[in-house]
């Protein structure tokens, strides 16, 4: 039997604005070929399918598209579960239909974690399946009068790690062969190295746990929210097989992956990383403005054809005129998607920081909100309870 662990999809993400629709549609073309190559027997997809709670009819069309095509292929189970990004109504809504497919979505965590648990059969050979999907404050945790916010963050870390020991005690339960049990979450292990591009569960200190947290029940733990491939805790059995798109150019370093499990005999015998093509070029140019043009004879395309995208970051005292920058690239087939100052002072007023960026979407609450401190000489790290409440307050109105 294979399995393959795969995340953070983020179907419909903008890159500064710029479609990534065509090196989305070139992967999912691609992991399709790869589970018929693979004779993939199962799909995990832990959490992000979607960039946000509201994909457009073109990112729910890939996404269905790409289901319906996996019937033709060796995969005959999918279990697909929600991420921070996604709407767990938008998953959930076709969940009966898609069962019918042998496709399980767990949009939400329920009051039965029966509903979270599978046992899958492939060719008489079981494997049992703890499909976690991102546990929000409100789904596992109830505030109670009284509460310090520290009892709080507690009672949530707490709950959390509660909800994978229910879930490894359902496992238990119906494992009658002693298969092996694979966990699914969506969520931030502490040790897990971050991008640009990701947004922590809580930036505070709440909902971090370790591997040490996770049941040794599991045989595997697939984990998905960081989109750099990674092992947890020194264990290789804890895993984020990252995101297969590039979706900032704090990524461009490393090499997107998936992971395959190969299971013999009720025992997990391989996990193996495969390198995901890299279906757009990407190019972080440092320098000063002439360095910069002079490297642009360099840059160029790929095998997939698709218009390099470049991040320029001049290494300039003052603000300079980029219109040279600008005329010498028409001159190029790729696009320069945002250009920086590398010296730029750090602490900037909200009002330049909104004169110079190109849209409000490019700005995190957070990132605002330390602004908007660092303006009123309000000392935010010797006041780490401000810090947190703020991430509780931005956290309930996401998840309205």
């Amino acid at each position: 039997m294979k399995i393959l662990h795969t995340a953070d999809w983020h179907l419909g993400h903008r890159l500064h604005e710029q479609s990534q629709f065509e090196e989305q549609t070139l992967f999912l073309n691609w992991i399709e070929s790869y589970i018929i190559d693979q004779n993939i027997d199962i799909l995990l997809i832990s959490g992000d399918i979607f960039d946000t709670g509201s994909p457009s009819n073109q990112s729910l069309e890939m996404y269905y598209s790409f289901l319906v095509k996996l019937k033709a292929t060796n995969c005959k189970s999918i279990i697909i579960t929600g991420g921070n990004h996604d709407s767990a109504g938008t998953l959930n809504a076709p969940k009966h239909i898609l069962n019918a497919l042998s496709i399980k979505v767990v949009g939400k965590s329920t009051q039965n974690i029966e509903d979270e648990v599978f046992e899958i059969d492939v060719n008489g050979e079981k494997v049992i399946i703890g499909a976690v999907p991102y546990l929000r404050d409100g789904d596992i945790r109830r505030a109670v009068a009284g509460e310090s916010f520290e009892e709080l963050t507690d009672k949530y870390k707490t709950a959390l790690i509660n909800h994978y020991k229910a879930s490894a005690e359902q496992c238990k339960l119906i494992n009658t062969t002693n298969a092996p049990v694979i966990a699914m979450g969506h969520l931030f292990a502490t040790g897990g190295s971050v991008s640009d591009s990701e947004q922590n569960i809580y930036v505070g200190s709440l909902g971090h746990i370790g591997a040490e947290d996770f049941p040794a029940y599991f045989n595997y733990i697939a984990l998905g929210h960081l989109h750099r491939p990674q092992i947890i805790g020194g264990n290789d059995r804890i895993r984020y097989s990252g995101s297969p798109h590039i979706l900032s150019f704090s990524e461009i370093n490393y090499d997107k992956k998936v992971i395959v499990l190969t299971i013999e005999e009720n025992e997990i015998i391989e996990i193996n990383e495969d390198i995901i093509p890299r279906f757009r070029e990407f190019y972080r140019l440092v320098g000063t403005l002439s360095e910069c043009i002079d490297k642009f004879p360099a840059i160029s395309s790929n095998y997939y054809k698709l218009s390099p995208w470049v991040e320029i970051v001049l290494n300039e005292d003052n603000t300079v005129n980029t219109d040279n920058l600008k005329k010498s690239a028409e001159n190029y087939r790729f696009e320069i998607l945002k250009t920086s100052l590398k010296n730029q002072r750090k602490i900037i007023g909200i009002e330049e920081l909104l004169e110079n960026t190109k849209s409000i979407k490019e700005l995190l609450p957070t990132e605002v909100f330390k602004l908007k401190c660092e303006e009123m000489g309000f000392d935010l790290k010797n006041r780490p309870e401000v810090w947190d409440a703020f991430n509780e307050i931005l956290q309930s109105v996401k998840n309205q």
